[in-house]
């Protein structure tokens, strides 16, 4: 059975999803928490608007909406279905130079995300119900005929319909954020990452659930990545977990990652040894009648196949395959070695704001072997002692410069993450953080 299925999927790998996201229900209430005010803005912008020419008051008797205030904003789970989000909203209202009244507007609307055709994520609402009532006075009120309770013309003024059609704009989540969730970040210059949702997310008591493929751009053109061996799927936490968002990230995405910028020759370095041809004539006599004058030796690495990242509990490695050309010359460069590298080293994984900063930090084990030779036989040995210092010291430095803008986390506009608590664990790196709006600047 097994082997039927592994036939089947390489039909289905360009859609297989190799990271993703939990927002919990301590993201939603964050989420409700920044919005208040956003949605208070919109309101008072909609409900205090001026009438248009042709709607000028009659009398000077018109109802006028003077204050508006959100006292209630929620947004809860609904497993299965989406999200409920309740607004409980106190109108002022002046009916006359003396006459001011208090209104409550109240919004029940249930709301989910869906995939439109353009494989962008949208909010949608599904459901509205609008109620308005007067705030009990000392007059005798029926608190539950909605519109009514007043006496007063108001649901003229409030078009209550309209704000349903657009409730999902008092979040401070609009589709525009939403869209930004799926724009292509930089890597290197050449290099870009692009997180494609696969499907509308799923919602269930731990959050709402969102599976992400990711794609890799070198110049332009998205590259085909390494076959994921295993399906990976969002690992749902246990319990209810307190951070507001949780990601998670394959050990496919991290051996992608690594591959595209192989691919984009991200990883090839050049650097300087310490030695001069001189130094090494003493060691390898050929070198003498190869290179008469004195020059400083270079060596030139290359990936010779793409590298590989392994995921176990609490650590992550990375298996590079290199091959460098030992050479001379400054203007021509001659290559007299070519050595096989093979690098096995720690990596080391830490968030600032929406970044990943991902470093190649202790070499667990470095093999050279001879691939050619200008130069005669030489000793596995003599080449460790001659060359292992540098290659050690600065194959990961290289590397490093490489990677220290980071990897840009699947992220919103104007959403940062703090807190952030990284684990890796076999196959995948799980990463809790909360969610954090960035101040306005300007």
């Amino acid at each position: 059975l097994s082997i039927l299925l592994s036939l089947m999927v390489p039909a289905h790998t360009t859609r297989s999803p190799d990271c993703g996201g939990i927002l919990t229900p301590s993201g939603l209430r964050y989420l409700a928490e920044v919005s208040k005010p956003h949605a208070e803005s919109v309101l008072r912008h909609d409900l205090m608007a001026p009438p248009a020419p042709d709607q000028s008051p009659i009398s000077p008797s018109r109802n006028q909406i003077i204050s508006v205030k959100v006292d209630k904003f929620s947004l809860t789970l609904v497993p299965d279905t989406g999200m409920r989000l309740s607004i409980e909203v106190d109108l002022g209202i002046t009916s006359a130079p003396s006459t001011t009244k208090e209104m409550r507007l109240s919004i029940l609307a249930d709301l989910h995300v869906e995939m439109n055709p353009e494989g962008n994520l949208e909010l949608v609402t599904s459901d509205c119900k609008p109620t308005l009532e007067e705030v009990q006075s000392t007059e005798e009120t029926d608190r539950s005929a909605p519109h009514k309770s007043s006496g007063l013309d108001v649901d003229k003024q409030i078009n209550v319909e309209k704000i349903c059609l657009e409730v999902s704009k008092l979040l401070l989540l609009p589709n525009e954020r939403l869209m930004s969730l799926a724009a292509p970040f930089p890597i290197t210059p050449s290099c870009q990452v692009q997180y494609l949702p696969l499907a509308a997310p799923m919602y269930s008591e731990q959050g709402i659930i969102i599976s992400l493929q990711t794609t890799f751009q070198v110049a332009g053109t998205v590259i085909p990545l390494p076959v994921s061996p295993v399906p990976f799927s969002m690992p749902e936490p246990a319990s209810s977990s307190p951070s507001h968002l949780i990601l998670a990230f394959s050990e496919h995405f991290y051996t992608s990652l690594f591959s595209a910028l192989e691919e984009s020759g991200a990883l090839n370095v050049s650097f300087l040894s310490s030695l001069t041809t001189a130094t090494l004539a003493k060691r390898i006599t050929q070198m003498g009648s190869l290179f008469p004058e004195d020059l400083p030796v270079v060596l030139q690495a290359v990936t010779r196949s793409s590298p590989h990242v392994v995921l176990e509990e609490d650590r992550a490695i990375v298996k590079l395959f290199l091959t460098a050309q030992i050479g001379a010359g400054s203007s021509l460069f001659q290559s007299f070695l070519s050595v096989n590298v093979d690098v096995t080293a720690r990596l080391h994984l830490s968030v600032a704001d929406t970044r990943m900063i991902i470093s190649v930090a202790d070499i667990e084990d470095i093999e050279l072997s001879l691939a050619a030779s200008d130069v005669g036989p030489v000793l596995a040995a003599l080449l460790e002692e001659l060359f292992l210092p540098t290659i050690r010291e600065e194959v990961p430095a290289q590397i490093n410069v490489v990677l220290r803008q980071g990897v840009f986390l699947p992220h919103i506009a104007s959403f940062t993450y703090t807190d952030v608590n990284i684990t890796i664990h076999r196959d995948y790196v799980l990463i809790p953080c909360n969610l954090q709006l960035e101040a306005k600047t300007g």
